[in-house]
């Protein structure tokens, strides 16, 4: 296999993330599109440079990535922006690392600190990035459009309160630009429109990042915290998943880039994840079926993503699918096994053996006979490919220490970055 090296749009990325991340309540419709949005006008009637105002729409596709749970989301939904809770914090440790992440990192940080008169330009000692007071003043704006009336008939309510506020909360120049912008109908009309994703992607001047395979590997580990940090209880799944399927897919006769890519895939597999609340991940005891298929639909939401993501080529596929089975009885698609990839194949035994012997909200992990008990079962009633179910029984011990010690690490970062945010928000 030809060594991977393509050129990618990260605002067309961090999008495609935000999009999912709404989904957890259709009362957020599409929030960080409509920050994402209002943001660039600003920067744009301000005069920020081009390259800029990328970055700008960037960080407000993503800046509430922080927020886990749905209660924080809809808390964030309230105007008077009174518990910004700890998201913001949670957004920058989570992206800071990924290197065309880092100078969004901070703006996310600091996209809740109010003015106070210019005592906002610093915040613990650290300049804030004027970019972090726009991104704020457009979380405000989107936040006050009321999506049960018309948007022109809002716009007086809307300036009035953001006037009110001016010097205040926000930078006056920031909001006098805001007041501008508000006598241009299309800047509402737009904003609001359901066609807001592509209205974003013609204005956007695109900045495309190089990429080789592992710069790749680093993007899926940056979506892999964003996953599993939801929750302790998810905090080492997809490292675990990864572990095992590289494992698997050696044994198979997987090259070592294609191994690589095998780790891309699982550390993108339960992408769609972002999408469920906390709540559910958190849950003690087994899920409601309400809630049950709201987890089922994480897989779809993890295709939607990254099928569009051409350069992934077929790893999308390996992550994506592997909650279909050879027999048809999966979702979403219900596939048989001629329609499923090798790849796939492979994630959905590793995701299933992962699964059973970690612990659970609910459980404990169960031990090596009941695992392999299963795990044939499922194999002999054709749901797993029996041949992969060998390979993973005759080295299981093998298979489950590198699922331990990966997800030792895992619970190791989690741990940090829970101790970060402690030390960070006191």
């Amino acid at each position: 296999m030809a060594s991977i090296r393509h050129t990618v749009d990260m605002f067309k990325l961090a999008t495609s993330i935000a999009k999912v991340v709404d989904l957890m309540s259709p009362a957020l419709g599409d929030h960080h599109m409509r920050v994402a949005y209002l943001a660039y006008r600003l920067g744009e009637e301000i005069g920020i440079p081009v390259d800029e105002r990328y970055e700008l729409a960037t960080a407000g596709a993503l800046h509430d990535i922080g927020a886990f749970s749905l209660q924080e989301r809809l808390d964030l939904l309230e105007f008077e922006d009174s518990k910004p809770g700890e998201h913001s914090l949670a957004g920058y440790l989570l992206l800071k690392d990924f290197k065309p992440f880092s100078s969004i990192a901070k703006m996310i940080r600091f996209h809740h600190i109010p003015w106070q008169y210019g005592k906002g330009a610093v915040q613990d000692g650290e300049p804030v990035p004027p970019e972090g007071h726009i991104i704020h003043l457009a979380d405000r704006v989107a936040v006050k459009i009321s999506k049960e009336k018309g948007v022109l008939g809002q716009v007086r309510a809307i300036c009035e309160a953001i006037t009110k506020s001016r010097n205040d909360v926000f930078v006056p120049e920031y909001v006098d630009a805001m007041l501008r912008l508000a006598k241009r109908d299309h800047v509402w009309l737009e904003v609001t429109s359901n066609s807001i994703d592509s209205i974003l992607q013609r204005c956007v001047v695109s900045q495309a990042k190089e990429f080789g395979i592992d710069a790749f590997l680093d993007f899926s580990k940056l979506i892999c915290r964003l996953i599993d940090f939801k929750s302790e209880f998810t905090a080492t799944h997809s490292t675990g998943v990864a572990a095992t399927a590289v494992a698997i897919a050696k044994r198979v006769g997987f090259s070592k880039e294609e191994q690589k890519l095998m780790e891309i895939a699982a550390n993108l597999h339960d992408l769609g994840k972002i999408a469920i609340p906390s709540e559910i991940l958190e849950k003690p005891g087994r899920l409601s079926d309400k809630e049950s298929f709201v987890m089922r639909a994480h897989v779809y939401y993890t295709y939607e993503i990254l099928e569009p993501i051409d350069i992934l080529g077929v790893t999308s596929a390996w992550g994506a699918l592997h909650q279909e089975r050879l027999d048809g009885s999966g979702y979403p698609f219900g596939y048989t096994a001629e329609e499923i990839p090798l790849g796939s194949k492979i994630m959905g035994v590793a995701d299933v053996f992962t699964a059973l012997t970690e612990g659970r909200p609910y459980r404990g992990g169960m031990d090596k006979t009941k695992t392999i008990s299963i795990l044939q079962s499922m194999a002999d009633k054709g749901k797993l490919d029996s041949n992969l179910i060998k390979i993973v029984i005759e080295s299981f011990d093998e298979m489950n220490r590198f699922r331990e010690i990966a997800q030792d690490r895992a619970i190791k970062k989690y741990r940090q970055f829970r101790t970060e945010m402690s030390r960070k928000a006191a």
